[in-house]
């Protein structure tokens, strides 16, 4: 990949859009394109400004500008998603150490750092992991890194989807080297990783089925892949406590996350998921399809709406960033 910071003239264009009072849609690999709202104004295109400034393995972290390929960094920032070992590891958001931005005045930012003890205070840089560009220009991001685990091996139970919520929500407090749990397609899928020996123990003492193509397994689980992914029905990203009972909506269901994470391929209204859901105290995502204008993500309550608000007008008073890709009133 070829190494280039264009923030200078990302800043132009903000300037710029302010002067004219015209929104900036921010697009980068776009790759998330479907996430969300349907985008307004003109095309900000930060795809240019890629490359990885600094990567220490002794000290565990890499900087990278914001636009570098997926490939390089494996982790998706500003749409704050994470991969399968979220319940296990953490979070994107925990991840982060530090950020460089372009807020709404044409400013360029920094905020923590490039260690991992910062100092205390207010964290910024992690709340910029999921604003969906709503809160300014992500120009650079420092993140943690962990080695990769020494040995790895995935195991496969068929069972229902009562059976592998009982089972993952009760391995969650087990000792066993596990960082990932999800069941699909009729089968609860383990994944262990650490040292040879305790992946070897924990595979004698928990059974299954050995899973021999993996790697390619949870990487179409990660990147969406897989059939239920693929297919043309309105998608939905359902987040509920590990041990909730399965739902009873109609449609086909993908349980990661060890049960937190739930996706669900439905032609329900989505009135009606979120009637359900909320029974449980979860929430729900109209991740991909259907009508991107409405309420994509969860409404917030009548009392956080001014709080977002002011949030927003501190970062871009202008409104002119990804305006109302998340919510109408932001």
């Amino acid at each position: 990949m070829n190494s280039s910071d264009t923030s200078s003239n990302f800043q132009q264009q903000v300037q710029q859009a302010i002067k004219d009072s015209t929104p900036l849609n921010i697009c980068a690999g776009n790759s998330k394109a479907f996430i969300g709202r349907d985008p307004v104004g003109r095309v900000l295109d930060v795809s240019g400004h890629c490359g990885i400034i600094n990567h220490d393995p002794r000290e565990l972290v890499i900087t990278a500008r914001a636009s570098t390929l997926m490939s390089e960094i494996e982790t998706t920032i500003a749409c704050g998603l994470s991969g399968s070992r979220r319940p296990f590891s953490g979070s994107a958001r925990d991840f982060t150490l530090g950020c460089k931005i372009l807020n709404g005045r044409g400013e360029i930012l920094n905020f923590g750092g490039q260690v991992m003890k910062n100092v205390a205070g207010y964290d910024l840089s992690r709340l910029m992991v999921g604003a969906y560009g709503t809160l300014g220009v992500l120009l650079e991001i420092s993140l943690k890194v962990l080695p990769r685990a020494a040995s790895s091996q995935t195991l496969m139970f068929e069972c229902s989807p009562e059976q592998a919520i009982d089972r993952m929500s009760g391995l969650l407090s087990q000792p066993h080297p596990i960082d990932a749990a999800c069941f699909y397609g009729e089968r609860l899928h383990l994944r262990l990783s650490g040292s040879a020996q305790a992946v070897k123990h924990a595979q004698v003492q928990l059974g299954g089925e050995v899973m021999h193509d993996c790697t390619d397994f949870w990487r179409t689980l990660n990147e969406h892949e897989l059939t239920l992914f693929t297919t043309a029905t309105t998608l939905y990203r359902i987040m509920v406590k590990p041990a909730t009972p399965p739902l009873a909506i109609d449609g086909k269901w993908l349980l990661g996350w060890a049960g937190a994470q739930r996706w669900l391929t439905s032609d329900a209204p989505v009135d009606t998921i979120r009637e359900q859901v909320s029974k449980v105290g979860g929430h729900v995502t109209q991740f991909r399809g259907g009508d991107r204008n409405g309420s994509i993500f969860s409404p917030l309550e009548p009392a956080l709406i001014p709080f977002h608000q002011r949030l927003k007008a501190s970062f871009d008073p202008h409104g002119i960033f990804n305006r109302g890709r998340m919510y109408a009133e932001i």
